[in-house]
């Protein structure tokens, strides 16, 4: 959904906090670690502050003078023809089920679940044309198991599954590779590393990424609809 005025953002202010707050959105995943890039679109504490102290207030419009220009949105497609497109984004409330706020959890599956059929129904139009490319979407345990406190996260990630294997078996024979990759279990990180008695009990994301990238390289005679990855330790 376009959140492109104060009409359309005012219902969502509880959501637009939580997300700023909890570093949901902008969405920017790249690792920090590995440098500084030009277009990292996320906020500084000061602008999260700013929007914290406006929901806290009632989220009051202001002076519609000292509003932006509406952004110039340019029609179609403008970043190439996509032979790859992998579905990464996830969205999640917390809490006891008769204690969620309603517009959350509906702001979760809408990143969760229809931001994917959105991404992939784009990107399918474009590779039908050429008969060739990948759909990937980055599930979870969630995929598969729904656990207490994370009905939202549940709903959304086997709502994406749904999707992955609707689309495999409609796709496929049209010869586009729609796969889904169930990630069982945490992953590594630079903020999240491995207790020293339990080394490898966490996905390495290089690994994640390797297998990814060999699905890719299947050849279309024996093609993978669904893997799982998980830790080696890791029950199931």
């Amino acid at each position: 959904m376009a959140l492109t005025d104060y009409a359309s953002a005012r219902p969502w202010a509880k959501a637009i906090k939580q997300a700023v707050v909890s570093r949901a959105m902008p969405p920017w995943f790249a690792d920090p670690h590995f440098g500084s890039f030009r277009n990292d679109p996320r906020l500084t504490d000061a602008e999260v502050q700013t929007i914290s102290e406006w929901v806290e207030a009632g989220a009051p419009q202001g002076n519609p003078k000292d509003a932006t220009k509406p952004v110039a949105w340019v029609d179609g497609w403008r970043i190439g023809e996509p032979d790859v497109v992998v579905y990464n984004a996830a969205g999640r409330v917390r809490g006891p089920f008769i204690d969620l706020d309603p517009g959350l959890v509906e702001h979760a599956l809408a990143i969760a679940a229809f931001g994917g059929f959105l991404v992939a129904q784009e990107a399918a139009k474009r590779m039908l044309a050429r008969r060739r490319g990948a759909i990937l979407f980055t599930g979870a345990t969630a995929s598969v198991k729904g656990f207490p406190h994370s009905s939202s996260f549940a709903m959304g990630k086997f709502a994406l599954r749904g999707l992955a294997q609707s689309l495999a078996r409609e796709l496929a024979p049209q010869g586009i590779h729609v796969a889904h990759f169930v990630i069982d279990g945490g992953v590594r990180g630079a903020t999240r590393a491995e207790p020293p008695d339990r080394p490898d009990s966490l996905l390495d994301p290089d690994a994640i990424a390797e297998t990814y990238w060999q699905i890719l390289q299947q050849p279309r005679s024996a093609w993978t609809w669904e893997v799982e990855l998980r830790p080696w330790v890791e029950t199931f």
